[in-house]
């Protein structure tokens, strides 16, 4: 038996995906303050479509977090996410590579399989924060490490994308609107297990 009213089933669900899921899923794991407060970057992209604040508390300091925020990226360290998906099935790394620390503003964080297409390095403040930012001033992500105390440290993330409604990136955008929050998630899990089991047994700083 076919549904009678499709438009009437649209409309709910569009409903409940824009009051109840989306608000929630843009702000995963952040308080109200981190939510609303003004963040390094958020000046590069005005009036965004999507903009989403996620946070995590690891059981680490900076020191032990910031590493692997410097090689992240497909063909580096990969995502700490779901390899599967978007490391091209191989494993991201669990150990710091001392090769990929050496990061420097306008270097190139991959995300296509080629390596070719990402987000350029912005601005960074070494154990602090750290921006990319697309070509075209459209996208910017940020990574934020707000210390708690000597043990303990908010990992926080701001995605902010203008959409571009007429332009073929709209299909990204989209992908970003509706599965951001999976992988995101993941990756900022992965990183705060990662950055734990460095602070219970530290290397040398490569």
């Amino acid at each position: 038996m076919g549904i009678r009213y499709p438009g009437l089933v649209a409309l709910g669900m569009a409903g409940f995906y824009f009051g109840i899921v989306r608000p929630r899923q843009l702000r995963w794991g952040a308080d109200g303050e981190e939510v609303a407060r003004s963040m390094p970057g958020d000046e590069l992209v005005e009036r965004p479509t999507f903009n989403a604040t996620r946070a995590v508390t690891v059981g680490a300091g900076p020191e032990h977090i910031w590493p692997w925020l410097l090689q992240i990226g497909i063909n580096r360290a990969g995502w700490y996410s779901y390899d599967w998906l978007d490391n091209l099935g191989r494993p991201s790394a669990t150990e710091i590579i001392p090769e990929l620390q050496q990061l420097e503003v306008g270097d190139l964080i991959p995300i296509s399989p080629n390596g070719k297409y990402g987000l350029k390095v912005w601005n960074f403040k070494p154990l602090e924060w750290m921006v990319w930012i697309d070509d075209a001033g459209h996208s910017s992500w940020l990574w934020l490490l707000d210390p708690i105390d000597e043990t303990s440290t908010r990992l926080i993330t701001r995605v902010r994308i203008r959409y571009q409604w007429f332009r073929p990136r709209l299909g990204f955008d989209l992908l970003v609107e509706f599965g951001d929050i999976v992988m995101m998630r993941k990756c900022m899990l992965g990183i705060k297990v990662r950055s734990e089991a460095l602070a219970r047994h530290p290397l040398e700083s490569p």
